[in-house]
């Protein structure tokens, strides 16, 4: 059931932006975007700025396999609306649309570095087990991952673990595939400020 919270209550500057962004993109504001205006001292800001840091800091980790890491983190949580915006953001950011959806299909068959299978399996588990122990780390090390990686792909995972869980809580409105394109296109240039 969708919340109508993100629909109104907001300052009179944030609703001129969001006319502004649906005039000049030709599509409504994502509910992503509108929950993070809606309480900006609650959560929007300190939000915008963990997930910009998580998925545009510096990392060894490319944008396409941060984007990639949050499609899947989504997929494993079953939010449509995360899985559309960061699978479209992933295929743009890779330029391989092929390879992202092989890897959401399955995993261990799709061609992929495995210093990647091995986080991604590592994010896997997190998400679906809520847990992992000191071998899963050993064997996410042990593929070529820094330690350093590892926590970056955790600050993946703990974002998207946390924005799935309120897509679907607010019941975030799945945008058509053009939205969805247009908001990659917004996430690689902009970011997530």
């Amino acid at each position: 059931m969708r919340l109508d919270i993100l629909d109104r209550g907001y300052r009179p500057s944030t609703k001129l932006l969001f006319a502004l962004i649906r005039l000049f993109s030709g599509h409504p504001v994502p509910d992503a975007a509108k929950l993070v205006f809606y309480r900006p001292d609650f959560y929007g800001a300190r939000a915008k700025e963990f997930t910009h840091e998580a998925m545009r800091g510096p990392s060894a980790w490319s944008v396409g396999d941060r984007e990639l890491m949050a499609a899947y983190v989504s997929k494993l949580n079953e939010s449509t609306f995360c899985i559309g915006a960061h699978t479209a953001t992933a295929t743009q950011a890779y330029q391989d649309g092929p390879r992202v959806a092989a890897v959401l299909a399955d995993l261990e068959s799709a061609s992929v570095e495995e210093p990647l299978r091995a986080t991604l399996r590592m994010l896997g588990k997190l998400t679906t087990e809520g847990k992992l122990g000191a071998e899963d780390m050993r064997e996410v090390l042990a593929a070529g991952v820094s330690p350093q990686q590892i926590e970056d792909a955790l600050a993946v995972c703990a974002a998207f673990n946390t924005t799935d869980r309120l897509a679907d809580a607010f019941g975030f409105e799945v945008l058509t595939p053009e939205g969805f394109e247009a908001g990659a296109k917004y996430l690689l240039k902009r970011g997530y400020r």
